[in-house]
């Protein structure tokens, strides 16, 4: 059996460890945290500590942008061994791998999978059961490689894979992820927030899950996703006013007419995930 390693024990990386193990893979992990080391030691979700990279077929580097960059651009891995980054932008990463030679093979991969708490600790087996799975292909990707990704995603759990190149990943994932959580942390600023329990159901719930992101990380994401990300939110801006016009005015037509739409729309969405 293939030597598997994972650098970050976070909550992805936690439970690709542990979803791993769970199938019967043998998988090392590795964290600048040993505190996490011991709790994937301990869970079970690995074997051992990863010491040295150069003895892994196959590698996932779970861990925010610009460290993923440093690790694919610093680290001696394995000659073949096929590696594979998490993050949630893909084109910075296509260009630090692609921008050198390298002596391994790399495929580019975004579970949509999560919780709105994180760490290892929220990790789990079953985290990626039935979950959405982007694998992101570049000019010089290879089948073979993909192939193999996706019987690790199998064993992982994953349901339904999509691929695409890097830059169709980071224009829809700047709508179906990065706004999302803007949209929710701008939400609970309202005033209202402020003892509203006993007012509140699940749309509010629904609406404020994401608000609690780890400011550090996103907004490295948005950094590196910034000409996509500030187009979604001007469209959101632009579209928001169209509310706020009818309301101002007190045009039952129009905002009758803007949520018509956006209800329309939401039955097309509704049906393409059936």
């Amino acid at each position: 059996m293939k030597k598997t390693a994972v650098i970050g024990l976070g909550i992805i990386g936690g439970s690709i460890c542990a979803s791993l193990t769970k199938a019967g893979f043998a998988v090392d992990g590795t964290d600048l945290n040993e505190n996490n080391v011991s709790y994937a030691l301990n869970n079970g979700y690995i074997q051992k500590k990863a010491e040295d990279l150069t003895a892994y077929d196959v590698v996932f580097i779970a861990i925010p942008p610009a460290a993923t960059i440093s690790v694919l651009e610093n680290t001696n891995f394995k000659d073949g061994a096929l590696v594979s980054d998490i993050c949630g932008v893909k084109e910075v990463i296509e260009k630090a791998v692609y921008k050198q030679p390298r002596n391994y093979r790399y495929v580019g991969i975004h579970p949509m999978a999560g919780k709105e708490t994180s760490g290892i600790r929220s990790a789990s087996a079953t985290l990626f059961n039935k979950a959405n799975l982007i694998i992101v292909h570049a000019a010089q990707t290879q089948t073979v490689d993909v192939d193999e990704i996706k019987e690790y995603a199998r064993a992982m759990g994953f349901g339904r894979i999509v691929e695409c190149s890097a830059e169709e990943h980071d224009r829809k994932i700047a709508l179906t992820s990065q706004l999302a959580h803007i949209v929710s942390n701008a939400y609970v600023k309202s005033e209202q927030v402020k003892g509203c329990d006993g007012f509140t159901g699940g749309s509010f719930q629904d609406m404020t899950r994401i608000a609690g992101v780890d400011e550090k990380i996103w907004t490295e994401l948005y950094m590196h996703n910034r000409a996509y990300a500030l187009e979604e939110l001007e469209g959101l801006i632009k579209h928001l006013n169209v509310y706020c016009e009818a309301l101002k005015k007190g045009d039952d037509n129009a905002l009758s007419d803007a949520l018509k739409e956006g209800r329309l729309i939401r039955e097309t969405i509704k049906r393409g995930n059936d």
